[in-house]
Order: C-alpha cells, then structure tokens, then sequence
C-alpha cells in the first residue's frame, strides 16, 4: 500500500479516533483501520470515495469498528470540538487558499494532546515541474501555491499545533511527474514512457528492494515532505525546536 505518512511515527494505536482530511480513495484510511483505529475519511471529491467507502465500511466491520467516508471540505468539519486523537491530511495545503483557516478547523476537531501529520509537496519539485511547463499548475484541480515547509511549520504553530517531526517520501514518484511534464500533462497518458513508469511504480510499491532504495531516494529528490506535530495544551507557550528540526525544514525548503 502506498502511503505517504509514516503510521508507525504517527503513533496509531488501537482505539484511537482517525480523521483523514482529504482522504481521496482512502490509502491512509485502510492503512489506519488495520492498524486498530476508528476512522472517518472526509474529501470534496464524492466519485473518488464512492467505492472506497464500501469498501472501508465493509473492512471496519469485519474489523469490529467503524470505517467510514463523508463529503465535505476542510474548512467547515462536521465533527464537534476534540473527536480525534489522530488527524492526517496529505496533499491537501497546496489546493486551498486559506491554508491557515483549515489548519485552525483541524486544531478545532483534535483532541487534547492530538498528533497530526500533514504532507505537502516539496518546494524543489515544484519548481521542478514549473520550469518544465504551466500545465502542472494550470490544470482543473491544480496547485495554488508552492509551499517551503516552514510556512507550512509556522501556520501549524499559529494554529496551535508545535511541528515535533519532518520526513520525505515518494522519491520515485519525482521522476514520473518530471516525464508527465515533459511529455506535456494534458497528453501524458498517451506516452508509452509515461505507461511504463507508472507500470514500474506499480510493481516497486511491492517490492522490499525497491522500498529501500526509495528510501534512500527520498533524501535527493522527494516528492513529499510530511510535517508531524502535536496539538499544544490550551494556554502553553509555542516552544520551538531549533536543533535537528530545524535543520531538517531547512533542508526540505
């Protein structure tokens, strides 16, 4: 299964309250649910959850808990105050305008001492794809904004929530968008190297060797970058690591 959160460093245990904002098909979901949660995945995108869905709900059952999809939006969550112990959304930040206001409704939704985790996609690859052509940007659904991991880091804080991990992923998944590009995004489908990497990304999400060797890529040329955070108690001061962290959003920038 490709994921683009850590769940193990996310710390998903048994019992805990899921929310995925942005679940898509719902990746993070499954991923979730065999790990001992209770989920709820929530995107604008009805037609991607439609199957997804039964296939969560029928999956929580056998499980003997709930696994569950509803349509709605980031900035008005139909969940009262602190319903989640865990909350992930992953790929969602560069699409929206008001990126801080959902970050508040996410902090809204956390429960006390919350984690969160958030992935955005690397500002080098970005600009990557942006040299390479408009199309990246300019097509239905595309990305608003290129984000440094920073911004992303300080607009968690400004909402409450102290960022307490970075890490990357998808380093094969660089190249396969740097040849859509250069095959020109609105065709790309229509090339035969376009078909067969994504053939290769296929049989590499199964393969150990290839995991490891992605690993390793994910420290030259990411795709994703993922800040993990926690929510801070009412009243508490931001603290702010400026150490190893740091160091690691710098490099992500």
């Amino acid at each position: 299964m490709l994921l683009t959160v850590d769940l193990e460093r996310l710390d998903i245990q048994p019992g805990h309250r899921l929310l995925d904002a942005g679940c898509g098909e719902g990746r993070h979901c499954f991923g979730s649910l065999y790990r001992g949660a209770t989920v709820v995945g929530l995107d604008l995108d009805l037609d991607a959850m439609r199957e997804a869905s039964k296939n969560l709900r029928q999956r929580g059952e056998e499980h003997g808990r709930m696994g569950a999809m509803l349509q709605g939006d980031a900035f008005h969550l139909p969940f009262a105050d602190a319903s989640f112990d865990r909350i992930i959304c992953s790929e969602v930040m560069e699409h929206v305008h008001d990126y801080r206001a959902a970050l508040r409704e996410l902090y809204r939704v956390a429960a006390p001492g919350a984690k969160i985790a958030i992935t955005i996609p690397t500002a080098t690859s970005e600009h990557l794809y942006l040299r390479l052509g408009d199309e990246y940007f300019e097509s239905p659904g595309g990305h608003i904004r290129i984000f440094r991991p920073r911004d992303l880091a300080e607009g968690m804080a400004s909402a409450g929530f102290d960022t307490v991990g970075c890490g990357f992923a998808h380093g094969f998944h660089t190249p396969y968008w740097v040849l859509r590009s250069v095959m020109h995004l609105p065709d790309a489908d229509e090339s035969a190297l376009v078909r067969a990497y994504r053939e290769f990304l296929i049989r590499a999400t199964g393969s150990p060797l290839m995991a490891k060797l992605e690993r390793a890529l994910n420290f030259v040329c990411p795709k994703s970058v993922i800040l993990y955070g926690e929510k801070r108690a009412e009243g508490a001061s931001r603290s702010r690591d400026e150490g190893a962290e740091g160091d690691a959003l710098s490099a992500a920038a």
